[in-house]
Order: C-alpha cells, then sequence, then structure tokens
C-alpha cells in the first residue's frame, strides 16, 4: 500500500488531468456543451472531496491486512468514479 499523502497526490493528479480535458474540450468546442463539460468537473470534484474524506479519516483495524483492503477499495472506486468522468467528457465530444 501506498502512503496517504502519495494516494492524495494520485487522486489530485487524476482529477487535474480531467478538469484539463474538460478545459480544452471546452476551448475547442465554445458553446457547444459548456454546462455538461462543466458538470463534469463538478462530479470530478466531489468525487477528490469523497476520496480525500476517506482517505483522512483514521481507520483503526487490528489486522494491518484490513487498512491495505481498505485504502486499495478507496482507490478501486475512486478509479471507477474517474473513468466514468472521462466517459461522460467522450460521449460529450460526439454530440
Amino acid at each position: 500500500m501506498a502512503k496517504r499523502r502519495v494516494l492524495k497526490k494520485d487522486v489530485d493528479f487524476l482529477v487535474s488531468e480531467v478538469v484539463s480535458d474538460c478545459y480544452t474540450f471546452m476551448m475547442f468546442n465554445g458553446d457547444k456543451s459548456h454546462d455538461e463539460a462543466i458538470k463534469v468537473i463538478e462530479s470530478a470534484l466531489d468525487k477528490r472531496n469523497e476520496a480525500y474524506k476517506k482517505i483522512s479519516s483514521r481507520v483503526k483495524h487490528e489486522n494491518p491486512k484490513e487498512v491495505k483492503k481498505y485504502y486499495k477499495q478507496i482507490q478501486q472506486e475512486f478509479l471507477e468514479g474517474v473513468d466514468e468522468c472521462f466517459t461522460k467528457l467522450s460521449e460529450l465530444t460526439k454530440k
């Protein structure tokens, strides 16, 4: 398991990629789907805040494997959420 600090940096990196791609989409497409792109950004930021809360909470387990499993689950949920954001953005480009 990576340290919580590294996990938070990974979360920030992926969210910044979503936001960057959304701004690039808005720049090239003008007002075409501006509001939907903003919703994708808001969704990514909500997922970031939710992941931060889970990462920052103190986990008290007697078994270290349970702690690793907890952080692995957070990581997996966040990756699925970011993938969902990228999917929504790619659907916007098809319109």
